[in-house]
């Protein structure tokens, strides 16, 4: 079974940065997709940002620029870098192993809440 940790959220200011971290358990992580999503109280989770076992990656427009998706296999860990934070990039994260095609593989983690306030 397939286990989802995230980690390092917390408060920041407007212009502000975090890296969030992802370790996966209970798959061949070098041959897994990953992904982050998010979700806001009362809205769907949205997908964030990808990167395939190969590397390529991919981004929603409205993260484009400022987050960046990465992963080491070495250590079954995917990051999300994510710069100039603004408000609206409040929520809950969560990482998923990712196909383009089903999405999201398995069942969610606790997340963590990232919240962007001065």
């Amino acid at each position: 079974q397939v286990q989802l940790v995230e980690s390092g959220g917390g408060l920041v200011q407007p212009g502000g940065s975090l890296r969030l971290s992802c370790v996966a358990s209970g798959t061949i992580f070098s041959m897994s997709g990953m992904a982050w999503y998010r979700q806001v109280p009362g809205k769907l989770r949205e997908l964030v940002a990808s990167i395939s076992s190969r590397g390529s990656t991919d981004y929603i427009n409205a993260v484009k620029g400022r987050f960046t998706i990465s992963r080491d296999n070495a250590k079954n860990t995917a990051y999300l870098q994510m710069d100039s934070l603004k408000p609206e990039d409040t929520a809950v994260y969560y990482c998923n192993t990712y196909s383009p095609i089903r999405g999201a593989l398995n069942s969610w983690g606790k997340g963590t809440l990232v919240t962007v306030s001065s």
